[in-house]
């Protein structure tokens, strides 16, 4: 029989809880997908580094990271990253390049719909 772990952290359930509800009300699979990534083990979590967003978003995109964003890497692009947590270095990073880090809840409030949203994972 399979053992069920529940996530301790109130915050990250609320926010998967949110995700859920707004996928549904607005048809944004979008936030179904981000919940189901931020529910998986954190053994099976990718974090993901500001590198990857310089080879994979283009300039002034607008892209979610279903997890903790880290710092290895250059960053020259201008982006908006909503991230469920950062390291001090990869906040400061895209703040140096022009670009804006807020949370998953702050996107999901400006874009219920999820439009013109790219989800990296």
């Amino acid at each position: 029989m399979a053992r069920t772990v529940r996530k301790e952290n109130t915050e990250l359930v609320r926010l998967v809880v949110e995700l859920r509800r707004a996928a549904r009300s607005h048809h944004a699979p979008i936030w179904g997908s981000v919940a189901d990534r931020l529910e998986r083990p954190r053994r099976r979590a990718m974090p993901l580094n500001v590198g990857h967003l310089e080879r994979l978003a283009s300039a002034e995109e607008t892209v979610v990271v279903p997890g903790k964003l880290l710092a290895a890497g250059p960053l020259s692009k201008r982006l908006t990253v909503a991230a469920f947590a950062y390291s001090t270095e990869a906040r400061a990073k895209i703040h140096a390049a022009g670009g804006t880090a807020i949370t998953v809840h702050d996107l999901l409030k400006s874009r219920p719909d999820g439009s013109g949203v790219r989800l990296l994972a």
